[in-house]
């Protein structure tokens, strides 16, 4: 068993390089309005003089702006997304906590009734969509000089931002894998779980609570149970078994894991934000890719049961459906869904040969 499965969080970083780009003020696609937005955002290559060459990396749920980290097996010099060839560009999603405007925003000091702490927009954060994330990605690279993407990828929440791309038919090419058009009811629940342990946390305070006393048990226990979904029977198996700690013996293995990695969550994520973007992702659809003329490259993975196979056939049949050209793979690894992250050999060279078709 692969094991950077168990590895450090390559998004948490000490040292943000991310840029600040401000795109002005946001109507929403549920009603709601944003007066500022800004995005954070980092760069690799060089755009090519005809602009032709911009490739947009778009990062699951906890993920943000810097993919040469957390997908360090696929984006970086010489790699199947080539920071030498392409002008590779990542960005914190709206709604995000590394740098966009999320829930975690804070107030200006204007706003701050009687000269109070730094207080966060807290509830007073639109409910937004995947569709509003990519409105916010496209005014980024028009004010990066983007008039077009040569390619839109991602994995997971990510693969449905760069589906979205397509069905806007603002990308040349779509690479989207472990992902869905749609979560079905078993993905929704998952999330609600997630969102009710926030919920249920005193500190959650309706989602106003004051910097530094966010819900960090409610958000723990939320990062433990998507743990669950993300790694498959075989991974857990391997890795941990019915072993006990050393130094604890009467802890599981396990149940250390998923309380490190739940603990080590909330140091870098904010609770907020978790519920804005799981409930966007609940909410996403997209039935037809009618008008586009994109190009896909769908993958899958065997053991990937938070988002099965056949959730990435029927995405490839909708492209078909609409006369886009369409390559799609189901790839047999037994890492669950986090094989989209690690697998830099069968992953990678589809994504590579793929990418050198004309």
């Amino acid at each position: 068993m692969d094991e950077r499965l168990f590895s450090e969080d390559a998004s948490h970083r000490a040292d943000e390089t991310w840029q600040i780009m401000p795109i002005g003020p946001m109507d929403l696609e549920l009603g709601g309005h944003l007066p500022a937005v800004e995005i954070a955002y980092e760069t690799w290559g060089t755009l090519s003089a005809a602009g032709d060459n911009a490739v947009l990396v778009c990062h699951a749920l906890s993920g943000d702006s810097h993919p040469v980290g957390w997908w360090s097996a696929l984006v970086g010099p010489g790699k199947a997304i080539d920071t030498d060839r392409y002008f590779v560009i990542g960005s914190n999603v709206l709604g995000g906590c590394r740098g966009s405007t999320g829930p975690g925003s804070l107030l200006s000091s204007a706003a701050r009734p009687g000269g109070q702490s730094p207080l966060r927009l807290g509830s007073a954060f639109p409910k937004i969509t995947v569709g509003d994330m990519v409105t916010a990605q496209q005014r980024l690279l028009a004010a990066l000089g983007i008039e077009r993407l040569w390619l839109a990828c991602g994995g997971s929440m990510g693969g449905m931002q760069a589906l979205e791309w397509a069905r806007r038919d603002a990308c040349d090419r779509a690479w989207i894998t472990a992902s869905a058009p749609a979560h079905n009811a078993m993905q929704i629940a998952f999330n609600e779980v997630a969102r009710q342990a926030i919920f249920a946390d005193p500190a959650w305070q309706g989602g106003d609570y004051e910097v530094g006393a966010g819900p960090d048990r409610g958000l723990a226990v939320a990062r433990m149970a998507g743990h669950l979904s993300y790694l498959s029977e075989a991974a857990f198996e391997a890795k941990f078994g019915r072993r006990r700690q050393q130094d604890a013996p009467e802890l599981f293995q396990v149940e250390s894991y998923l309380r490190y990695q739940g603990k080590k969550f909330t140091t870098r994520f904010d609770a907020g934000s978790l519920v804005a973007l799981t409930e966007a992702i609940d909410r996403y659809e997209c039935v037809s890719l009618a008008g586009s003329r994109t190009r896909f490259l769908v993958t899958s993975f065997s053991s990937d049961w938070l988002y099965p196979p056949h959730q990435s056939r029927a995405l490839a049949q909708m492209a078909r459906e609409a006369g886009c050209p369409v390559e799609d793979h189901d790839i047999d690894l037994p890492y669950g869904h986090d094989a989209f992250l690690l697998d830099d050999q069968i992953q990678a060279g589809l994504v590579r040969d793929w990418l050198a078709r004309p």
